[in-house]
């Protein structure tokens, strides 16, 4: 891995701000659609969504894991 150099933008530092950036607008993200979601009307559906998030959720955690 490259080390980084002291009160300069070299290419390690950048990589570092970009991964911040991206952490950060995530969150930013993760909040306006959780935001946004809360004033969908699924009335009786609710039960039935409930159930399905969950396991696709981890259906999708299992299919990152691996080798």
């Amino acid at each position: 891995m490259a080390t980084q150099i002291k009160n300069s933008f070299d290419r390690e530092s950048l990589l570092k701000v970009g991964k911040g950036a991206l952490i950060a607008a995530t969150g930013a993200a993760a909040l306006y659609i959780l935001d946004w979601a809360g004033t969908i009307e699924i009335g009786p559906l609710t039960p039935l969504i409930a159930a399905v998030v969950p396991i696709l959720v981890n259906a999708v955690r299992e299919w990152m894991k691996g080798e």
